[in-house]
């Protein structure tokens, strides 16, 4: 007996259904809709392919879309004018900058420009620092570590008592995620590239969310019979069976893992697990960014 699946795409369906009803429901009393505004510099294929698939998401979900489609040439200053131009628009709700910018313009300084109660991205200073306070609360909490939180909660997982170990300390997902399990009172442990003995730490959690960016990283062996196991990681590896000549995996040796954890456990496949629940996660942000203008939420 094997692991259950923690089906990303069925859940992320199901909170998409959720929004697009909340917004249409908005829009009956109040004659507005949410707006999310994407920018986007220059022309990498894959954040093509994201933005693409975040503005198909914002219009099927009843959602106002935005985008700025901008030249890697542009300026530093250029760039700022239109997150300004974004800020300043009241029909927009959050406002979101494609990663990686090129390198002539610092990544930081534009996130920082973005306005604190339109960051749906959550990658701010302000947003992740608010978040590493106690007492303090965040606007909002980037995508994939709330798409962590979400599929816990939806698959029934207790994260109150349970020792949480995070793989990887990213801003973006690693550092996030574990605040975030702290504020659920789970005891938490990050383990990175200079941990050591880093099978041992692993076997001891409850929860596992692998975010180090390693392909089949962690093994079957490591984990504790009955475990939850979340994987961040999308890592291409060379298949020849493959059109394109490669396949995506996770962080997680998935067949290996799949068996050790047992019919008690559980765990998400890559692809299908958190990717689908990262953009779900954008599109509740902006629900919940219109709804504070609205004056329907604190």
């Amino acid at each position: 007996m094997t692991a259950k699946i923690i089906d990303g795409k069925k859940i992320a369906k199901i909170i998409r259904e959720e929004i697009k009803q909340q917004v249409s429901d908005l829009f009956q009393k109040t004659g507005a809709k949410p707006g999310l505004a994407v920018v986007l510099v220059g022309e990498r294929k894959d954040s093509q392919v994201y933005v693409r698939e975040k503005k198909k998401q914002t219009v099927a979900l009843g959602m106002n879309s935005f985008d700025a489609i901008l030249p890697d040439t542009i300026s530093e200053e250029d760039l700022m004018a239109y997150v300004q131009k974004y800020n300043s628009n009241p029909n927009i709700d959050g406002i979101l900058v494609q990663l990686p910018l090129p390198k002539h313009i610092n990544e930081q300084r534009v996130l920082d420009g973005i306005s604190e109660t339109k960051d749906v991205d959550g990658f701010s200073p302000l947003a992740i620092g608010k978040l590493a306070m106690k007492g303090r609360e965040a606007m909002f909490s980037a995508c994939t570590p709330l798409g962590c939180i979400e599929l816990l909660d939806r698959s029934g997982v207790s994260i109150e008592g349970k020792h949480a170990v995070v793989l990887g300390r990213s801003n973006i997902v690693g550092l996030p995620v574990s605040m975030l399990l702290l504020h659920r009172n789970a005891t938490v442990t990050i383990a990175h590239s200079r941990t050591k003995n880093i099978g041992d730490v692993v076997s001891q959690a409850d929860i596992v969310i692998a975010a180090i960016g390693k392909a089949n990283f962690v093994q079957g062996e490591w984990l504790k019979k009955g475990a939850t196991v979340l994987d961040v990681g999308i890592n291409a590896v060379n298949d020849k069976t493959k059109k394109k000549g490669y396949r995506l995996v996770g962080d997680v040796d998935f067949e290996s893992a799949k068996k050790a954890l047992g019919p008690n456990g559980l765990i998400t496949p890559v692809p299908g697990g958190l990717g689908p629940m990262t953009i779900a996660m954008l599109m509740k942000n902006t629900l919940t960014s219109f709804q504070r203008k609205m004056g329907l939420l604190k």
